[in-house]
C-alpha cells in the first residue's frame, strides 16, 4: 500500500486559507494528501480542524511583530518540517516563502511550492521605505523559492519578470496558474435587482486596495446628480498600519456617499444584490478574488491597470480599466455603466463566460493538483 503523501501550507493567517486557499486544500485532501496547516489561528482554525485539515498555529504576524515570536516561528516551521518529513511544503505569499521555503530547504524537504500572491507594498509603492526594503526582500525570496525541486506559480507575469529581474526565480521554475478560484455554482448570475443602480465593493479597507478613491468617484457622481447607490462591505484591519480607520468610513457614511454593511458572511447574495462591482486597487495583487467573485455573478468591474486586476477582465469586454488613483476615470466608466442596462448585461454575461472558464474552482484545483504532481516528478 502506498504511503500517504503529506502536504503542509504555510500561509500567515488562518482566514486567509479560509477565504482564499480552501478549496485547493480540500482537493488535496480529496487527492488522498494528509493537509497540515500553518498559520497565525484566530477565528478558523477549530473550522479547519472540523474539515479534515492539521492546524499548527504560528506566533507570527503578517506585518511583523516581535522578535521572538518571529525567530520562534521559524523554530516551529522548522522542527514541524523535521518531524513530519513532508513529501511538499506549499508556502503562499511572501512572508510565509521567506519563512517557510527557508525552513522547509534547511530540513531538506526536496519538494517545495512557492505561490506569489502579488507583490504588494514593498514592489509596487515608491516610498522611501519600500526602496530600502526592496533588494534584502528579493534576496530573502531567492532564499526561500530557489533551490532544486523548487517550483514557483504565479498569477500574473508581470510578477514573474519583476522576480526573475532581480534574481529571485529562475524562469524554468516557474508555471502561470491562478491559484485563488471562485466557486461558480454559489456565486451564479440572478436577474439585477430593481431600482436604483448599485455599485458594490468587498474588501478589507486597506488603502492601497482604493475604497477612497471610489468613494472621491461618488462625491463627483453625486455632484453631477447620477442616480447611484455605492455599497461598501469590508472592516477596517487592525493588523495594518495601511488600514482606514472606523471613523473615515462612517465620515463617509455621514457624507451620505456610502452604504456601509461591515462585514458579510453571504459574499454571493452582496454581489447578486448589486449592479456592478468597483474595485480601485493602487498595488500589485495575484488575482483579486473579489474581482473573480463579482464576474461569476455577471457583473462587470471597473478596476485599476494594475498587475493581478488585469488578468481579471477583458478592458471593454467583461469590465473596464482604468489608471491608478484616476476617480474621475472611475466615475466615468461607473456612470456609463450605471445608464446603460444593455450594456451591463453584455459585459456581465461575457464576465460570467470568462469566470467560468479560467477561474472556476474545478479549474483552479485541477491546475494546482498538477503542480504538485509535477514537484513530485511526476
Amino acid at each position: 500500500m502506498e504511503r500517504q503523501k503529506t502536504l503542509i501550507y504555510v500561509v500567515t493567517e488562518d482566514w486567509y486559507f479560509w477565504l482564499h486557499r480552501l478549496a485547493i486544500g480540500q482537493a488535496a485532501l480529496a487527492a488522498g494528501y494528509r493537509v497540515i496547516v500553518c498559520a497565525r489561528v484566530q477565528a478558523h482554525g477549530e473550522i479547519l480542524t472540523g474539515l479534515g485539515f492539521t492546524v499548527v498555529a504560528l506566533p507570527w504576524r503578517r506585518g511583523g511583530g516581535k522578535l521572538t515570536n518571529e525567530i520562534k516561528s521559524l523554530w516551529v516551521l522548522w522542527r514541524l518540517f523535521r518531524r513530519e518529513r513532508p513529501d511538499i511544503v506549499h508556502s503562499i505569499a511572501l512572508k510565509a516563502i521567506i519563512y517557510g521555503g527557508l525552513m522547509a530547504r534547511l530540513a531538506g524537504v526536496k519538494a517545495r511550492v512557492s505561490t506569489v500572491a502579488g507583490l504588494g507594498y514593498v514592489f509596487t509603492s515608491h516610498s522611501l521605505k519600500a526602496r530600502i526594503l526592496g533588494r534584502p526582500v528579493l534576496a530573502a525570496l531567492a532564499l526561500g523559492m530557489r533551490g532544486t525541486g523548487a517550483l514557483v506559480t504565479l498569477e500574473n507575469p508581470d510578477d514573474g519578470k519583476r522576480l526573475a529581474a532581480g534574481g529571485a526565480i529562475r524562469p524554468d521554475q516557474v508555471a502561470l496558474i491562478c491559484c485563488c478560484g471562485v466557486d461558480t455554482d454559489r456565486f451564479a448570475p440572478v436577474p439585477e435587482p430593481a431600482g436604483v443602480p448599485i455599485v458594490a465593493m468587498a474588501c478589507r479597507l486597506v488603502r492601497d486596495k482604493g475604497p477612497a478613491v471610489a468613494v472621491a468617484a461618488m462625491r463627483r457622481l453625486r455632484a453631477e446628480g447620477v442616480p447611484i447607490r455605492f455599497l461598501l462591505a469590508g472592516g477596517t484591519d487592525k493588523g495594518s498600519a495601511d488600514s482606514h480607520t472606523e471613523e473615515e468610513v462612517l465620515g463617509w457614511v455621514a457624507e451620505g456617499l456610502v452604504e456601509w454593511v461591515g462585514h458579510i458572511s453571504d459574499v454571493a447574495a452582496f454581489w447578486q444584490a448589486s449592479h456592478m462591482a468597483v474595485y480601485p486597487s493602487r498595488y500589485g495583487e495575484g488575482v483579486p478574488k473579489t474581482l473573480l467573485e463579482a464576474a461569476s455573478c455577471a457583473r462587470p468591474v471597473v478596476t485599476t491597470d494594475m498587475p493581478g486586476c488585469r488578468e481579471a477582465l477583458v478592458d471593454g469586454v467583461t469590465g473596464f480599466l482604468v489608471p491608478v488613483d484616476d476617480d474621475a476615470a472611475v466615475a466615468d466608466r461607473l456612470k456609463q455603466l450605471a445608464g446603460d442596462p444593455a450594456l451591463r448585461a453584455r459585459m456581465g454575461q461575457a464576465a460570467r463566460a470568462k469566470a467560468l472558464a479560467e477561474f472556476a474552482d474545478a479549474h483552479v484545483q485541477a491546475g494546482m493538483l498538477r503542480v504538485y504532481w509535477e514537484v513530485l516528478g511526476g
